[in-house]
């Protein structure tokens, strides 16, 4: 983890509808901020434009994209099909998760995360992706032991949580070589917190963060960017998994200063505190 530099992977806000101009949006505000965009797969359980098209669309405005891919909405052949026309648009980077419970039908039954990880390496194998570089494949991880079979992956994406100790704890717990990231995400409400509290029985938000967005709507983007910048400073974490849910202007706004004086230190070749070598550039400044 000393060689890689801290990233910022945004997730946006999917398209409900034909139309990818709030996406375009997204992107143009947060790029000043993100390394990479991550673009949900039928987020909530709602029908939503492909996360393997907008991933395209992400890449085609110069930026760097990780399609979301669910197991629950597809079966095998769906699945490869997904393969070849992430090749087609020169997508290479995914999020193999489960999905949340659908809101009209359900689900196939028929794919596993674990399988759409063995089928990605498969294609390396694949003539019909002859010419196409390999597929990088990611898992989430609650804040719990991780089964072995997800060391296969590329990346880990550590559940939301409002607990820097928590994280730390798990963090210390689990021996991963590849690069993981912590959730953070922005608490836009009271009722968000319900719901959240709801849907992730193990998630810690203060009872102090849930009345300060009562009082105050920017309190919860304050939090999450603080809360992003304690994590890159414990030295734990290779970067953040950020959902800044509809809240991604003003996050872009406080954290943007932090980025400029990255670049700046880069440019100027500055040492990394206490070593005399050139710092390494990251989106918040030297790692500390």
């Amino acid at each position: 983890m000393a060689d890689r530099r801290f990233e910022l992977i945004c997730e946006v806000e999917p398209p409900t509808r034909p139309d990818l101009t709030q996406v375009r949006h997204q992107i143009g505000v947060l790029s000043p901020i993100a390394d990479s965009f991550l673009i949900p797969d039928n987020h909530i359980g709602r029908a939503t434009v492909s996360s393997v098209a907008v991933a395209h669309e992400v890449q085609a405005m110069g930026a760097r994209s990780i399609a979301c891919l669910n197991s629950r909405d597809r079966n095998l052949l769906g699945f490869q099909r997904d393969l070849l026309t992430a090749a087609a648009y020169g997508v290479e980077r995914f999020l193999f998760v489960h999905g949340d419970k659908p809101s009209a039908g359900g689900r196939t039954s028929e794919l596993t995360v674990r399988a759409m990880i063995e089928q990605a390496r498969a294609a390396e194998e694949d003539p019909a992706f002859g010419g196409c570089g390999p597929f990088r494949a990611g898992v989430t991880s609650g804040l719990r032991p991780l089964p072995g079979w997800k060391s296969a992956a590329d990346f880990v994406f550590v559940q939301v949580s409002y607990s820097l100790e928590s994280l730390l704890r798990w963090r210390d717990s689990v021996s991963l070589s590849m690069p993981v990231y912590a959730g953070v995400m922005v608490l836009a409400s009271a009722g968000m917190a319900r719901n959240l509290a709801a849907k992730i029985p193990d998630i810690d938000i203060p009872e102090q963060l849930v009345a300060d967005v009562e009082r105050d709507r920017d309190a919860g983007v304050a939090a999450a960017c603080e809360q992003v910048l304690a994590i890159r400073d414990s030295g734990a974490f290779d970067g953040v998994h950020l959902v800044p849910v509809s809240r991604y202007r003003q996050v872009a706004a406080l954290l943007e200063r932090d980025v400029n004086a990255g670049r700046v230190s880069e440019k100027r070749g500055q040492a990394a505190p206490g070593t005399g070598r050139q710092a390494p550039f990251s989106l918040y400044g030297p790692r500390l």
